[in-house]
């Protein structure tokens, strides 16, 4: 039988990646105009990919239509934070219950190597790191729950997430090991099969991040805009 390798990211899911990276940054700010060939010239590609990036971003909620000017980056709603952390912290509970009753033995054996990722993360200080090695904990113990759904559900939202995060730890040191003591507790009750209190300690997780985001979003609201950025310069090949 013949191995067939993963197909590597599209061209368009490069340059989704790409412009979600300049909105987490800070390089594109919130009410920033998106100009296809502004971003077709700084990727080093047509404008056919960028458009149905833009596309794809506006239905995550990082881009929206403003009249009379097009695309922009759009401003964090504490609203929509606060349904889509409504909705997580139900998946994560989920897959955290699941996962202790389907695969304790995996996450004993693999689960280790996560949590030491996340902690060389907070150690490190950089935020892109804490940003992935958090994401990749929540999708291994989506993905030792067994239900393919609970991903695909999730992978949508993660560039609108991944933005909430940066904005918020790149202010709130302290809550990057907070959080990390939190996922050993979820772990610990995973790889003991405590599939109850695994989902709870999940749910709690979850429901704890989303009051800080929200309240942090909610203060920062009203303040003095922020000048737009330079966009960089960052060639995207196939």
């Amino acid at each position: 039988m013949r191995i067939v390798s993963p197909a590597p990211p599209s061209l368009v899911d490069q340059v989704v990646e790409a412009i979600t990276d300049e909105i987490v940054s800070g390089i594109l700010m919130p009410g920033s105009r998106l100009i296809q060939d502004d971003l077709a010239q700084a990727y080093g590609v047509s404008r056919q990919p960028v458009q149905q990036a833009l596309v794809l971003l506006r239905g995550c909620g990082l881009v929206q239509t403003a009249p009379g000017r097009g695309l922009i980056v759009a401003p964090l709603d504490p609203g929509f934070v606060r349904d889509l952390y409504e909705m997580r912290a139900v998946l994560e509970g989920l897959a955290a219950r699941l996962a202790a009753e389907r695969a304790s033995d995996r996450a004993a054996h693999e689960g280790p190597a996560y949590m030491a990722a996340g902690h060389a993360a907070v150690k490190s200080g950089l935020v892109s790191r804490k940003i992935e090695t958090d994401i990749a904990f929540h999708r291994f113990l989506s993905d030792l729950s067994g239900n393919t759904l609970i991903n695909e559900t999730m992978t949508p939202h993660w560039p609108y997430l991944k933005r909430v995060m940066s904005d918020v730890l790149q202010k709130e040191e302290s809550m990057s090991r907070t959080v990390w003591d939190e996922h050993e507790g979820i772990l610990a009750a995973v790889i003991a099969g405590r599939s109850a209190e695994a989902e709870r300690l999940s749910r709690d997780h979850i429901s704890r991040a989303a009051a800080v985001f929200i309240h942090h979003i909610e203060s920062q609201q009203g303040g003095r805009p922020k000048q737009r950025r330079t966009l960089s310069a960052r060639k995207i090949s196939l």
